[in-house]
Parts: C-alpha cells; sequence; structure tokens
C-alpha cells in the first residue's frame, strides 16, 4: 500500500508465526540431581544396540527443580564424531522453556576422556548458555557401563552438580 500525499511507501507483509506449546501427561516428574542420576537414566533411553558403533549427542532439558521436561535426539553421526549445533541446543531450550541443560553423547570406542573437540563444544556451550540465563549442568560422555562427567572433572562448568 503506498501513500503517495507523504511520498513514503508502506507495504503490507504477512510473516510467519512462531507458535510454541508444551504439555504433559505425566504427573510423576524425575528428578536428577547428580551424575550418576543423569549416568542411569539417560542410559535407560539410549539404544544399546547401536551405542558401541555409532556416535550419538542428546540433549536433557529441565526446569528449576532439575526434574526433567524431556530428551532432545541432537544428532546421530559416525564412528568417531557426530554435530553438535550450538544454534540448535539453544533453541531447543528455549522452547521448551528449559531453565537448565545436560548434553549427552557416547564414544563408540568405550575410551571415556573427552576430545579436544569435546572440550571446546563444552566451553562454547557453557559461554552461550550464560548469555540467555540456562544452566549447562553437565556434559557426559557415555559408554555401556561407565561415564565421565565434565561437571565432576573438568574446571569448564562451574555449577554444584555431581
Amino acid at each position: 500500500m503506498c501513500n503517495s500525499i507523504v511520498g513514503y511507501c508502506f507495504f503490507l507483509m504477512e510473516i510467519a508465526e512462531i507458535k510454541v506449546t508444551y504439555s504433559t501427561n505425566k504427573p510423576d516428574k524425575i528428578k536428577l540431581t547428580t551424575c550418576q542420576e543423569v549416568y542411569e537414566f539417560i542410559i535407560s533411553k539410549w539404544d544399546l544396540d547401536i551405542i558401541e558403533f555409532q556416535e550419538e549427542c542428546k540433549l536433557i532439558l529441565l526446569n528449576r527443580a532439575n526434574c526433567v521436561l524431556g530428551i532432545y535426539e541432537l544428532s546421530k553421526g559416525g564412528i568417531a564424531g557426530t554435530v553438535v549445533d550450538i544454534r540448535v541446543i539453544l533453541s531447543v531450550a528455549l522452547k521448551c522453556n528449559a531453565s537448565s541443560i545436560i548434553l549427552v553423547h557416547n564414544h563408540p570406542s568405550g575410551n571415556m576422556k573427552p576430545s579436544e573437540a569435546d572440550k571446546k563444544i563444552t566451553e562454547k556451550l557453557k559461554n552461550a548458555c550464560e548469555l540467555l540465563d540456562i544452566h549447562l549442568l553437565d556434559h557426559l560422555i557415555i559408554s555401556k557401563y561407565e561415564y565421565y562427567s565434565f561437571a565432576k572433572n573438568e574446571n569448564i562448568i562451574n555449577h554444584t552438580f555431581s
């Protein structure tokens, strides 16, 4: 629509509407307070038939009371890696209204030592989360029988979650 009297043109445009919904039909909430509880929870949700074959990354979303809102399957990769996109992680956390998140991925080799890439992505995610007031409680590397916790073993994550 043009307004020729003033000399400016104004265009009416339709834009996409973003709609966010959240509903739960589960009255029992799962509360996670330790790394061991996180490991036991997530390993029960993992496909153990491929845990030693293919690397996967999942995101646990929590409310302010550390109750699980849900699990987001972030990516599936190959034998030696998978994609961890921080923008996707944060958009999912925001859409779910999560106060805290826990990043979890497996090492098909069974080696629980974090790689330099694991350390860098954890640091980058921690910094991005701080900007949005979302707490990165932990980053777990898991295998079928054990886990490694960044909150427990590295100086990257400075929360009391352990």
